[in-house]
């Protein structure tokens, strides 16, 4: 089968399947709904700040508060693009079709990550200048330096959580591991290796902790990060890289 025919197959199986159209509309809700909350909350406390906070404020990052459970459903997006198959037993179908496993592969990653980028983007976008709306004399604009830059980032990055989730599906090929190791990783175990100061230099390096600093505009006071917004994102396509390459060997290597 040509790879337009299998793209155009792809296309046709994200599109049909109830499940991965609702979630991808969920992550786009959570993150603008939450976003445009938190910054209105921030805008009604920020009298109440200390000193620091008011020097290390964000409105941008503020904006953007939503992502942390709007990434969960891009999690949930990315599992059920790969392993939807799997657990239909779909899979060995597509692969009789489609014998060229790398073409089978990288046009399920190419349709999945085109449709999230533009879908992240938007969001992006919607959700900078809502919850700038709601900051009110707080906000920043998209003109400031660094800020077009972190929007943007922001539909990378949800782009990104969605392909590190496919390919580690793609490696799992069950539906139910994959997000009951990816979930907890990303909404507990990195946020605790993050937070806690013994761990804290390593949470660092977690795919989402470095791949956020693309959507931050005012370094906080006491941050010592050894990396820019560029450099942590850097990090997370490593991530990603590592996850596609090992979905990728072991899918050639695996019967269906």
């Amino acid at each position: 089968m040509a790879a337009t025919q299998v793209v155009r197959s792809e296309w046709t199986k994200i599109r049909s399947v109830a499940s991965t159209v609702w979630t991808l509309s969920l992550a786009v809700v959570v993150t603008i709904g939450l976003g445009m909350l938190i910054s209105a909350l921030s805008a009604n406390d920020f009298k109440n700040m200390s000193r620091n906070d008011q020097l290390s404020f964000d409105p941008t990052y503020i904006s953007f508060a939503g992502m942390s459970l709007g990434q969960l459903a891009m999690i949930v997006f990315g599992v059920l693009v790969v392993s939807n198959e799997y657990s239909t037993g779909m899979i060995r179908t597509s692969l009789a079709a489609v014998p060229q496993r790398g073409t089978f592969l990288f046009s399920k990653i190419a349709v999945a990550s085109g449709l999230v980028l533009v879908v992240g983007l938007v969001t992006s976008f919607v959700t900078f200048f809502l919850g700038q709306a709601m900051l009110g004399s707080h906000k920043a604009s998209i003109g400031d330096s660094g800020v077009l830059r972190a929007v943007i980032g922001g539909g990378l990055y949800m782009t990104l959580i969605a392909l590190f989730s496919m390919g580690v599906a793609t490696m799992l090929r069950s539906p139910m591991l994959s997000l009951g190791i990816l979930m907890p990783f990303f909404f507990l175990i990195s946020n605790i290796l993050g937070n806690v100061s013994a761990t804290k230099k390593i949470g660092r390096f977690l795919p989402d902790q470095a791949g956020s600093k693309i959507m931050q505009v005012v370094t906080p006071i006491d941050d010592d990060t050894p990396y820019g917004p560029w450099g942590g994102l850097g990090i997370m396509a490593l991530w990603v890289l590592a996850a596609i390459v090992g979905a990728y060997v072991l899918l050639k290597r695996r019967d269906a």
